[in-house]
């Protein structure tokens, strides 16, 4: 599957851009899943409910199933958290899966800044970073510059990365 990223510091508008780019994606008919990394214990369910009370009492996994979708939760209950890598091999394919976090991780990535979060640039020490969108140019950007408010631009940017990584790899 190909992947493409959004990676920052937290504020930095990461969310704020996937929503934006994915109705971007599927107007131009690219089929999209999102991989979004939570830096904290989240939980998507809630306290009391059936499925709740299946992981409370022990359950690894509990699927809840609709005629309208269906989740997996899994209970990690002491061991690692997974790789990127491990995650997608979960998924079902499609033509683009966007990811915002795992900056870490060695995929093609645009990096969300904000200047007045006065945090550090990420793509100075991050050779998969290929642009950064920004609210503004700086001169310190060593990596093409996208506006951040133009989830167009950004999302031809990523169409035409991902069509040269195809072509380079045919």
């Amino acid at each position: 599957m190909r992947i493409f990223g959004l990676a920052g510091w937290s504020g930095s508008g990461k969310t704020t851009l996937m929503t934006a780019l994915i109705p971007q994606l599927v107007s131009r008919g690219v089929t999209v899943s999102t991989v979004k990394h939570a830096h904290h214990a989240f939980d998507i369910d809630q306290p009391g409910k059936d499925s709740w009370r299946h992981r409370q009492a022990g359950a690894r996994e509990v699927m809840v199933a609709s005629d309208h979708r269906w989740a997996l939760m899994h209970e990690l209950r002491g061991a690692p958290e997974p790789s990127l890598d491990e995650l997608l091999r979960g998924m079902s394919p499609v033509d683009l899966v966007l990811v915002e976090g795992f900056k870490r991780h060695a995929h093609p990535k645009i990096e969300v800044y904000r200047r007045s979060l006065g945090k550090p640039l990420l793509h100075l020490d991050d050779p998969f970073v290929e642009a950064i969108a920004a609210d503004e140019r700086m001169p310190e950007f060593a990596v093409p510059w996208l506006p951040l408010s133009d989830a167009g631009a950004i999302a031809s940017f990523i169409l035409r990365h991902e069509h040269e990584a195809v072509r380079c790899r045919s």
